[in-house]
């Protein structure tokens, strides 16, 4: 059969879509794609399409599946259909953004500190202290201009009702942002014209951005600071982004052993002797960066580093402790966190979350497992999770003995409708679920990356859209609302 590809016929099913309205119109700003996608010659589509998934090959644009039978690496799939944000709507969603980082930098900095919020009774002390994220090694460190999330990558949903909400907050080291400059790369290549006359914001300045965001954190008597990306090496899930950004930022991509400590500060090994290094964006957990402080036999790490950053002499990105908020338990409280730092209302809301910790939450969601999506409070990925309406009963039984044996480790929230994009399956469009991760970096201001990854669930009905379970990823059109935004159609990266 030949492909068509055309939006005739598209059907949103009763879900949020966010192209077409419930009327099966186009919205406002998806008005240019449509009718561009609709001008096209049976199969044109099809073939850009697979142009764009040799380019990928090409491009080496990977993750990798741990486990997987089939191999390491895999080709991040890519549907050519893209998510579009109209201004109004990006422009909450950034100052929503923006105020959620202060408070959550905030919050860091206290529980490692005075612990304020905890005296106050506004936050359970043993939930933090007793978290698996919480570092004690951490207690009275003051990292560089006082920022600890420095880059953080914050998962939206939409759902049924239009309200964008919080899914969850990723600032240890949040991965993605690579496949979002990539696949704009590609779209712009593909789609010229559409996307020059919907006025998208551009995303190609994210690396200058991240460099000068950690080139800000560089000791003060530095001039030009050394900038470095630590990775765990080539067998790491995201190591094509590591390398990537390192490329892009002009940066040397390191391993721990090849960082020393010496003379209370630390080094690069050249071919030629030591070069001091200023600033790590370091893609390697808490738990691996330093065999002295923290797990002993980690080798990818870098022994003396945290001595090194209590003295102030090197600065770290994300800061080692900020893990304490990502903990979907404590996620439950940052609206709170709001209220107590800023005296503000949140902008964007959280997901209403049970804590397995409250009894009352606790027999609530024992007696409605089928209902709810139950989530492990350290785990990602999509693993460690009950989506109860898709669930067996064998599977709610294992995850109520889970629960009850450890109940600080679970939350639950309701199964939401996530809002659904055109997806091209075969000949032709199906509505699949997607989510955002928006890219927040935290310097001198707080900047936030004009789209983010929109991650799609490919398969039919799926609300799960990680890529290790199935997922992949759509190109993000934010539209500008002033000239002075719009991306030029002749950018590279």
């Amino acid at each position: 059969m030949t492909a068509q590809h055309s939006f005739h016929g598209y059907q949103t099913e009763g879900f949020y879509d966010e192209l077409f309205d419930e009327h099966g119109k186009p919205r406002p700003g998806a008005k240019v794609l449509h009718d561009f996608i609709n001008s096209f010659q049976p199969g044109v589509l099809r073939e850009r399409q697979e142009a764009i998934e040799r380019a990928l090959h090409r491009m080496g644009i990977t993750f990798a599946v741990y486990g997987d039978d089939s191999g390491t690496e895999k080709i991040f799939p890519f549907d050519i259909v893209p998510r579009i944000v109209e201004a109004y709507q990006w422009n909450h969603i950034a100052a929503g953004l923006k105020q959620r980082i202060r408070a959550l930098n905030l919050f860091i900095d206290d529980v490692y500190h005075k612990q304020s919020i905890l005296k106050d009774g506004v936050i359970p002390t043993e939930l933090v202290t007793g978290a698996e994220s919480f570092r004690a090694q951490c207690v009275g460190i003051t990292p560089p201009r006082g920022i600890w999330c420095h880059i953080t990558g914050t998962d939206l949903i939409r759902h049924d009702d239009g309200a964008v909400y919080v899914l969850e907050d990723n600032l240890r080291c949040p991965s993605g942002v690579s496949y979002v400059l990539q696949n704009r790369l590609l779209m712009k290549r593909s789609f010229p014209q559409a996307f020059a006359a919907s006025n998208v914001r551009p995303v190609f300045n994210y690396a200058s951005q991240l460099y000068e965001t950690l080139a800000h954190l560089a000791p003060q008597h530095v001039g030009n600071a050394q900038v470095v990306v630590l990775t765990p090496g080539i067998y790491n899930s995201a190591y094509y982004e590591h390398s990537f950004l390192a490329q892009q930022m002009g940066v040397e991509l390191v391993e721990g052993r090849d960082l020393v400590v010496k003379d209370g500060f630390v080094y690069m090994r050249m071919t030629d002797g030591f070069k001091r290094v200023d600033v790590i964006y370091r893609r390697i957990d808490d738990n691996f960066i330093d065999p002295k402080v923290f797990r002993a036999d980690s080798m990818l790490g870098v022994p003396g580093l945290m001595e090194v950053y209590r003295n102030g002499r090197v600065a770290l990105a994300n800061a080692p402790g900020t893990g304490i908020a990502d903990d979907k338990a404590v996620y439950a409280y940052v609206p709170d966190m709001i209220h107590y730092y800023l005296n503000e209302e949140p902008i964007l809301p959280n997901v209403p979350t049970l804590i397995c910790s409250r009894e009352e939450d606790r027999k609530y969601v024992l007696a409605n497992l089928d209902k709810l999506v139950v989530k492990a409070a350290n785990e990602a990925g999509g693993y460690g999770m009950l989506i109860g309406p898709h669930s067996t009963a064998e599977q709610q039984a294992e995850f109520a003995k889970r629960i009850e044996a450890h109940p600080r480790n679970y939350i639950a929230q309701p199964t939401l409708s996530l809002s659904r994009v055109p997806t091209m399956v075969g000949d032709h469009f199906e509505g699949r679920h997607v989510d955002l991760r928006p890219y927040i970096l935290y310097g001198k201001d707080i900047w936030v990356l004009p789209g983010g990854l929109t991650r799609v669930a490919l398969k039919k009905g799926s609300l799960v859209v990680n890529s290790s379970q199935g997922g992949g990823s759509k190109d993000t059109w934010v539209l500008a609302d002033i000239p002075e935004q719009v991306a030029d159609v002749e950018e590279s990266l």
